[in-house]
């Protein structure tokens, strides 16, 4: 049933994760944690496996709660939430894979991290954009790629989680506008009724 001109809109237009930058880094760090988890971590290993499900698991959960959030910015706000702390645990596998294999932590003043860091300005950024530094380079440069490109992700999924968290505290979530919305639709019926 289609909504009338002045009736209030009780589940408001949500989804378009894809537009959002905290997802399209997501999927960048998943693509690239895929390659690299083939290239230097042998397949059979727990360790494959779990590096790839937790880049999985912060790219879908944030799709997962977008499509939540238009009847429970509560499970939004818990997706997202889990999605960033599904980067963290990638975050903290890249850093051990550094340190068991002796290789140097980049400093976020090295340069080789700016010029990674540099590259999520450019327009249409994609897995593309930093494929020569996964796909080409030796793992030292692939694994501090990887951390670089999953601290820049952290920040956008921070950020959100700010947002949402804001949005929560002053509108409320899908209980507060369903009572918002029933109670202005007796009011009109009531006005109707008198009128």
């Amino acid at each position: 049933m289609a909504n009338l001109p002045d009736q209030p809109k009780l589940i408001p237009p949500h989804g378009g994760y894809q537009t959002l930058q905290s997802y399209q880094m997501a999927e960048i760090v998943h693509d690239a944690t895929v390659v690299f988890c083939n290239r230097f971590i042998d397949r059979r290993s727990r360790t494959h496996d779990q590096m790839v499900q937790a880049a999985r698991s912060g790219k879908q959960n944030i799709a997962e709660g977008c499509m939540a959030s238009g009847t429970s910015k509560k499970m939004e706000l818990k997706l997202i939430g889990v999605a960033r702390a599904s980067l963290e645990e990638l975050l903290v596998d890249f850093k051990d894979f550094l340190r068991q294999h002796n290789l140097p932590l980049w400093s976020k003043d090295y340069s080789k991290a700016q010029e990674v860091r540099a590259l999520c300005y450019r327009k249409n950024r994609s897995y593309m954009t930093y494929k020569s530094y996964i796909e080409a380079s030796p793992q030292e440069i692939a694994a501090s790629t990887m951390i670089c490109l999953i601290h820049q992700a952290n920040y956008l999924l921070d950020k959100q989680l700010r947002a949402l968290e804001k949005g929560f505290l002053e509108e409320g979530g899908f209980t507060e506008r369903l009572y918002r919305t029933r109670s202005q639709m007796r009011d009109r019926k009531t006005k109707k009724n008198l009128g």
